[in-house]
């Protein structure tokens, strides 16, 4: 366990802010989405499902007077992870967006990267390990 931060804990509560408008649109707005950005719907709901569980964690860690160190590195690794894999996707062949929908998976991408790398440098002013 480790000692968050100020600046990790509004880190993550950006992040958590940031992924639970994510996950409304994406859950809620599939449909329209999908036609307007030329995206399977399914992928965009699925997305949105996940960062529905993904907001709640995060959220959850962003209240927590100390974090499991582990677990936010998880969390720092999974966006860098997350700006990889949807840059990847736009040279990819695996999906066709039209101009809106790059942008959008651009956009997307852009994000979790920044707020990656504003986790790790609050990670990097927290605190040493503390007793659970």
């Amino acid at each position: 366990m480790i000692q968050p931060s100020l600046f990790l804990r509004r880190a993550f509560l950006a992040d958590a802010s940031a992924s639970g408008a994510m996950a409304v649109l994406l859950t809620l707005g599939a449909g329209p989405l999908a036609s307007l950005l030329d995206l399977p719907e399914t992928l965009l709901r699925g997305t949105g499902l996940f960062l529905i569980a993904y907001t709640v964690l995060v959220g959850w860690l962003a209240t927590r007077q100390s974090m499991p160190k582990l677990l936010v590195i998880i969390v720092i690794a999974g966006n860098a992870a997350w700006t990889v894999v949807s840059i990847g996707l736009l040279f990819s062949d695996a999906l066709t967006p039209n101009l809106l929908g790059q942008v959008f998976i651009a956009a997307q991408a852009l994000v979790p990267g920044v707020l990656a790398e504003l986790q790790y440098i609050g990670l990097r002013r927290s605190g040493g390990v503390v007793a659970a």
